[in-house]
């Protein structure tokens, strides 16, 4: 106000003073409100959502809840019918489990309640710093990170957040980075190599963001900037997806020493429902389109894409935010502890050399290095030989 208008008097001052105190009081209360929001706790049972084939265990759950009440008003014990309901909950999840089908690995990697970035980072890690903006255009809110403890070891970590509600994915662009997110995972995997830190990847996008103004910044160019950083960095890097692995928005923070997937995610080129459009028209092939694509943790493992697939909680991820937290921790900090043995050049080339071979009928076979690709163009005849 001073500088605006000069000099003021004791009644101008006054009223500086109380305005300032209320933006400060409604940045502050707006920030409260996006921590309790993105640091919320499991949803209670009556507020979960339930997939279609997941509607037995739903169809239980409401039986136990009749029994509850039908207990109350009449006095009557049913813990030993309620325990008979439980039993049966835990063998219909061990069943979903065990015959999910990769249509329905879709349909878990986006469930609603199925936990996100920060909450695996809340489950897994303490002292979380998270780091801003990618110091050229803003800060993306769609790509989170920052420096955390894991397993006491200082470490980087970055992923995508979607939001847990309409306002919140609406803040985070549904998961959805635009250029300067990818430029600002880079800035913090730069800054992660400068301190000799550990880099932890979550990935769990639908895909980059494809608006017009995304392409105007140079999508494209910021996603392949990252690959080939990536590829250099001279601290370990370790890639987990932890929902959705959508082409080329997973594989802007997908490039590192160790690939890991969660049991109920998808790694592909391409959504079920946009190849079932392009080759037949429709979304109603996408059950056909996600068999097709060869999507699920157990086909990446085999194609060699990926090192390898790691359990959730029974019946998935949003069943048990904490054991589905820990689970994946207990994986990370052993990996993390055997990639610092090995020499940081070493480390590079083995990411260089990570490339996959494909035969003449187009199918993956394994992986190859440059030193073979050059031996093939050089001698064809002798290599196919042996």
């Amino acid at each position: 106000c001073y500088s605006k208008f000069g000099s003021a008097n004791i009644g101008d001052s006054v009223f500086c003073t109380k305005t300032f105190i209320k933006i400060i009081v409604s940045v502050l209360l707006h920030n409260l409100h996006l921590h309790l929001i993105n640091h919320c706790y499991m949803p209670e049972l009556k507020n979960r959502q339930f997939l279609d084939f997941e509607k037995p265990i739903k169809d239980l759950y409401d039986q136990i809840e009749l029994q509850k009440t039908s207990a109350e008003k009449s006095k009557i014990d049913a813990s030993g019918a309620i325990k008979m309901l439980e039993d049966r909950i835990l063998e219909t999840k061990k069943h979903l489990t065990e015959n999910v089908t990769p249509w329905q690995k879709v349909q878990l990697s986006r469930h609603t309640d199925r936990p996100y970035t920060l909450k695996f980072i809340e489950k897994m890690c303490t002292d979380f710093i998270e780091l801003h903006g990618d110091r050229n255009v803003k800060d993306d809110k769609a790509m989170v990170g920052g420096f955390a403890k894991l397993g006491g070891e200082t470490v980087m970590v970055i992923g995508q957040q979607k939001g847990i509600n309409t306002k919140m994915r609406q803040l985070r662009n549904f998961g959805m980075a635009n250029p300067e997110g990818y430029r600002k995972a880079l800035r913090l995997m730069k800054l992660a190599e400068k301190f000799n830190k550990p880099i932890n990847t979550l990935i769990d996008t639908p895909g980059a963001y494809p608006g017009l103004e995304a392409e105007e910044r140079g999508q494209g160019e910021a996603i392949a900037r990252n690959i080939f950083e990536m590829i250099r960095l001279k601290v370990p890097v370790i890639c987990v997806i932890i929902g959705e692995g959508a082409s080329g928005g997973a594989l802007g923070i997908g490039v590192g020493d160790r690939v890991f997937m969660l049991e109920n995610t998808w790694y592909t080129v391409i959504s079920p429902e946009s190849c079932s459009s392009i080759l037949w028209r429709t979304w109603d092939k996408k059950e056909v389109a996600a068999e097709q694509l060869k999507l699920t943790g157990k086909d990446m493992l085999q194609f060699g894409l990926v090192d390898a697939v790691i359990p959730e909680p029974l019946g998935g991820a949003h069943w048990d935010y904490t054991e589905a937290g820990q689970i994946l921790k207990n994986y990370l900090i052993p990996v993390i502890k055997e990639l610092k043995q090995i020499e940081a050049t070493k480390r590079v080339e083995n990411r260089i050399e990570k490339l996959p071979v494909v035969d003449d009928q187009n199918k993956l076979i394994g992986l190859i290095t440059y030193r073979d690709i050059i031996k093939v163009r050089e001698h064809p005849i002798s290599c196919k030989d042996n």
